[in-house]
């Protein structure tokens, strides 16, 4: 009985619930200001306030997606690394016009100016429209919310629903529930072992001299809510821990706002990625988020997946808890992550720094996108001792199974190798064993030395060890380009296919209920997944299939 209400959410997701002539697309959704802590109520919208509402438009032909992203994915299958163009994907996704006339002439029948007030975005429909007209539209009430950052956004106090006529076309309307999620933060504090430096990461992973050389090669990270990076501090990063390999000085491509203040977050990210990913293009892709009108991850992905020459791998440090967010938003972000699979993106997240974490000391707290099946989570190690470079799994290593997602084809004998043999296994009454299993793979987490406002400072968290897994990841596609191969794009089934790709971690535990969640040992777990990268033995694999 512990799980029955993630079935109840999935039927939910998959099944109108309509009041008279009404359907609520979200039933399970959390709302107002205690689905999100730190956001208060400021006032009542004004009817002449503005609001921005995203309408996701029900794809076409998902089930033939999942089985291309899975054909072009998994090694041994006559299609793997067969990546399909934008154009592609587009035509075998896009909506169908039905779906759009549809919903056109919904917003038309309460005043909206499609033309003037609207804009589409692929498989997106995004409108700027008067609180007035939103609440008449979604049969809800807008209010203005504020945070400890005077940050405001305008969201829904209860739950919208749509006409049953245009249920149909629709998987969810953004910009009415979810507030803007706070970016995986790195901590800032001393090290427990060896501090990290760029010399350091390429030593302990055995990247040796071997960077980028191939000028189609591109590698990201992802930003959001006014995180910022400076090449003045770029350039004083490299000059302090560059001089031991080849690489480049600057960003190539800067999407959104670039100018404020540099971040930690932003700095770490950017310093780390192109220190692992050495010499390879690397973009900084910002998305605001600091207003009133849209969710910035939502925004993001929207945009990645209608960018035809997107980045190989892209790093992401940000997430939620699973339950704030609807199943239906959910499933919809994984055809997202399936749509840049197929292209040959590899999407990484960071694990999230709460251990397995903990809900009222009685269920453990899976974080979402790194939940996904579809996307590559990345966990934290550390240094064993101070003066040691052995690894161990980091007691914030985000780790543990999805209350939404089962767990896929890929890790299912990693995972029950892990449930059948772990000496250490919480009780079953915290977590759900039959769930999508994260992390994936790990890298180091604590005492990385970075620059920022010029000044040098200590970052901690599984943000410093996603733009480290993901930099090694563009190397590898790298010399498969240079060979005339493929990119690697979703990575996951070749990492629980050549688990000797890695370097296991066997010790070490991460935080949940009563103190633990899950400890490290041989083999995949949910702290430091299949290990830590070794970058001769990922290439020979990459290049073996």
């Amino acid at each position: 009985m512990r799980f029955s209400y993630s079935l109840l959410f999935v039927l939910c997701a998959s099944l109108w619930v309509v009041s008279a002539t009404r359907v609520y697309l979200e039933l399970e959704q959390s709302v107002g200001p205690h689905s999100r802590s730190g956001w208060r109520v400021v006032r009542r919208c004004f009817p002449h306030d503005f609001v921005t509402l995203t309408f996701a438009l029900k794809l076409q032909n998902v089930e033939t997606l999942e089985r291309n992203f899975w054909d072009i994915s998994t090694p041994g299958s006559v299609r793997y690394r067969q990546h399909m163009s934008l154009a592609d994907v587009q035509a075998l996704t896009a909506p169908g016009e039905e779906a759009r006339r549809g919903v056109e002439a919904w917003l038309r029948g309460v005043g909206v100016d499609v033309g003037g007030a609207c804009r589409a975005t692929g498989d997106f429909l995004e409108c700027l429209v008067s609180c007035r007209t939103a609440e008449q539209l979604l049969d809800t009430r807008f209010f203005r919310y504020e945070n400890e950052y005077n940050e405001t956004v305008m969201r829904a106090d209860k739950l919208y629903s749509v006409t049953s006529d245009v249920s149909p076309f629709l998987d969810f309307v953004g910009g009415t529930h979810r507030f803007p999620s706070r970016r995986l933060s790195p901590h800032f504090s001393s090290p427990k072992g060896l501090f990290v430096t760029p010399s350091v990461l390429r030593r302990q992973y055995n990247v040796s001299d071997n960077v980028g050389n191939v000028d189609s090669n591109k590698q990201c990270v992802a930003q959001f809510l006014n995180q910022h990076f400076s090449e003045l501090d770029l350039k004083e990063f490299f000059l302090l821990y560059g001089e031991s390999f080849t690489h480049k000085n600057s960003v190539d491509k800067v999407i959104g706002p670039d100018s404020g203040l540099s971040g930690g977050e932003a700095s770490l990210d950017v310093e780390y990625i192109m220190s692992l990913g050495a010499n390879i293009s690397t973009w900084f892709w910002s998305t605001p988020g600091l207003h009133d009108h849209q969710e910035p991850f939502l925004e993001w992905i929207i945009a990645v997946g209608n960018t035809s020459d997107a980045p190989n791998v892209i790093s992401v440090s940000y997430g939620d808890d699973e339950d704030s967010l609807s199943v239906s938003y959910m499933e919809r972000i994984n055809q997202e992550f399936m749509k840049q699979g197929v292209r040959g993106i590899s999407i990484l997240f960071a694990s999230g720094d709460s251990g397995a974490g903990c809900k009222d000391d009685t269920v453990f707290v899976p974080n979402f996108p790194t939940s996904s099946p579809y996307v590559t989570s990345v966990g934290g190690t550390e240094f064993s001792g101070v003066f040691s470079n052995g690894e161990v799994g980091n007691y914030i290593s985000g780790g543990g199974f999805s209350n939404v997602f089962s767990c896929p084809g890929y890790q299912q004998i990693a995972v029950q190798n892990f449930l059948n043999s772990s000496k250490h296994l919480p009780d079953a009454k915290f977590f759900n064993k039959t769930g999508r299993a994260y992390p994936d793979i790990s890298a180091l987490s604590d005492g990385f030395l970075v620059i920022a406002d010029l000044l040098p400072t200590i970052a901690a968290g599984t943000s410093c060890a996603s733009p480290t897994v993901a930099g090694i990841v563009a190397l590898v596609n790298d010399r498969l380009l240079h060979a005339g191969k493929p990119v690697l794009g979703f990575l996951n089934p070749l990492l629980y296919q050549h688990q000797d790709a890695m370097n296991d971690i066997t010790d070490g535990c991460n935080g949940g209920c009563e103190g633990t969640g899950f400890c490290s040992q041989s083999g995949w777990d949910p702290v430091t997944g299949n290990g830590v990268p070794n970058f001769p033995a990922f290439l020979k694999a990459a290049l073996s299939v």
